[in-house]
């Protein structure tokens, strides 16, 4: 085994030793000073071959072995040099939970290739505007989706799992030789994962990840999961996110856990605990939105074998944590982090937890909460110190050009803001720009602006969340109409009809309201009014006398 590789282990093992004194793991933990170091040929193939990987469930169901995995893996390796993946390519990775999703990460790492993960819901838009700043040279998609791809041109590789006219097949992988030889070694500082962030403008930013940066950083995530080897571990998060690569590939697969994975399509909240308890599921993550669907259920006639139950995305309410531990006895802990980092923050195994806060610093990150002078305060923006310099952090923004904006200075700004009381617990406020989360995903309010000015009736458009019992939030639009158009249900129609054609669902506005938009002497909107009046209507349960919601308009389901 390389040098590297061990001390990646002895790190680990650590953490796993000291996993339930938090205050030992601070006080000894280092990150592992690396040179080389490729994680799926130097870790990920090494583990028990016979020991389960990898469990589908859903409706279609596999399981894999570690040792099938790294031969797939290998195979995958194989049949996509042979089509031209070299060391440092973009690929595009557009694929749902399905087997071939973990053996593509497998093999594009010992490729040495960038994996760019892309959620399904991308439009053709949000994919032209990938491979243009992303510079992707090959593309692995599901045969479904392939129309998607019909106006890109370019010389581009086009593969497809379940094959495609004018696609090469994926599947002819499994025709190729199993062992598998790099073309060379892994600095532990190349490229690897590519990540498309909403950010605050109309184009996400690009998010750099190395070799070190994703599969040592994880280890804060793995300690704050409180894994441990033999675990089955189910993570409720969709491909192409970053919480994916989290919780359902990093973590688990470090300290040789069994993945659990849902292929339906859609969440079934009495499926789901139905296969926790089948699955013999031990560790369970899931966002708000689904723990919130999941007590909807009498959780209390599940006899799950969970050890431990954790929540990520944003502040979980109150009422669901006590509903948990009455019925199974765990209480859901909570952690937070972003596509720029690994875990940052959590209540990590047997920390006390206060309720609403997110926890306290994981081991290896020196974490601040500052004023705007850069001084310590009990409520300003988060910050991770720079000195010494944490695995788990980015490289740098990629800037349309291909040049890499690194990241330099004392300190790496989050943009979220927190209050830490004086035993360090931080307790999380909101974004320093107007991002906002719904069902777990973020929303730039401005990318949505900018869609909804494109249809004629809108002259101009402020985007806020409106609280929702199931999705925390939606995007609710407050509309100035332009001359000659009516604030009316035939206007609203039609602008919710454009906004189905153009937006990925997850990015949908789903209210509207014709108003007049509060301005600052400047001009400026001042969504802060707009969104105090809007958590006010939700608390009364009132609308507006020129609002309409798209639940209102069922014709428009089938478009």
């Amino acid at each position: 085994m390389p040098d590297d590789a061990q001390s990646f282990l002895a790190a680990r093992d650590l953490l796993l030793r000291l996993r339930s004194d938090y205050d030992a793991a601070v006080r000894e933990f280092r990150w592992p000073a690396l040179q080389r170091f490729n994680w799926a040929l130097d870790h990920f193939d090494r583990l028990p071959p016979e020991r389960t990987a990898l469990w589908l469930v859903g409706e279609a169901e596999e399981k894999l072995s570690f040792g099938e995995l790294r031969r797939r893996s290998d195979q995958v390796a194989n049949h996509l040099r042979a089509l031209g993946v070299r060391r440092g390519d973009r690929v595009l990775l557009l694929l749902p939970n399905v087997r071939a999703l973990w053996e593509a990460m497998l093999a594009l790492m010992k490729l040495g290739a960038v994996i760019i993960p892309a959620t399904t819901l991308l439009a053709e838009a949000d994919l032209k505007d990938r491979f243009e700043r992303g510079r992707i040279r090959h593309a692995i998609v599901p045969a479904a989706l392939v129309g998607r791809f019909a106006q890109l041109a370019g010389d581009y590789t086009r593969i497809a799992l379940g094959g495609a006219p004018g696609w090469q097949r994926f599947e002819d992988a499994y025709d190729r030789p199993s062992g598998f030889t790099p073309d060379g070694v892994t600095d532990a500082d190349d490229p690897l994962l590519l990540y498309f962030t909403s950010g605050t403008t109309a184009r996400p930013k690009m998010v750099l990840h190395s070799h070190r940066s994703y599969p040592v950083g994880h280890l804060s995530t793995m300690y704050m999961l409180g894994l441990k080897p033999g675990d089955v571990h189910l993570n409720i998060s969709s491909p192409g996110w970053a919480k994916h690569a989290y919780s359902s590939f990093f973590a688990p697969w470090t300290v040789g856990a069994t993945i659990v994975a849902l292929t339906q399509p859609r969440f079934d909240a009495a499926e789901t605990l139905d296969l926790l308890v089948r699955c013999g599921v031990t560790t369970f993550c899931a966002p708000p939105t689904v723990w919130r669907m999941l007590v909807q259920q009498d959780i209390a006639r599940w006899p799950v074998r969970l050890r431990e139950a954790l929540s990520a995305g944003e502040p979980l309410n109150p009422e669901v944590i006590a509903q948990v531990e009455r019925a199974w006895g765990l209480a859901i802990r909570d952690f937070y982090g972003q596509t720029e980092t690994t875990t940052l923050v959590g209540n990590t195994p047997g920390q006390a937890i206060v309720p609403g806060s997110m926890g306290r610093p994981l081991p290896g990150f020196g974490i601040r909460v500052i004023d705007a002078d850069g001084n310590d305060a009990e409520e300003g923006e988060i910050v991770v110190t720079l000195s010494p310099r944490p695995a788990g952090l980015m490289q740098g923004y990629q800037q349309d050009d291909g040049s890499v904006r690194a990241v330099a200075g004392a300190w790496y700004p989050t943009g979220d803001t927190a209050r830490r009381d004086q035993d360090g617990r931080i307790t999380y406020v909101g974004r320093t720009d107007d991002v906002f989360k719904s069902s777990d995903y973020r929303v730039s309010p401005f990318e949505l602006e900018s869609a909804l000015i494109e249809h004629r009736a809108v002259a101009e458009a402020a985007v806020v969340p409106s609280p929702d019992p199931q999705r925390l939030a939606v995007p609710k639009a407050f509309i100035a109409l332009a001359a000659g158009f009516a604030p009316d249900r035939d206007t609203a129609r039609d602008i919710f009809a454009q906004l189905r054609a153009r937006l990925a669902p997850f990015k949908r506005v789903r209210r509207i309201e014709f108003a007049e938009l509060p301005k600052t002497i400047s001009g400026k909107i001042r969504r802060v009014e707009l969104r105090a009046a809007e958590a006010e209507r939700r608390r009364t349960g009132s609308r507006g006398a020129a609002e309409f919601w798209e639940e209102d308009f069922p014709e428009l389901r089938g478009q």
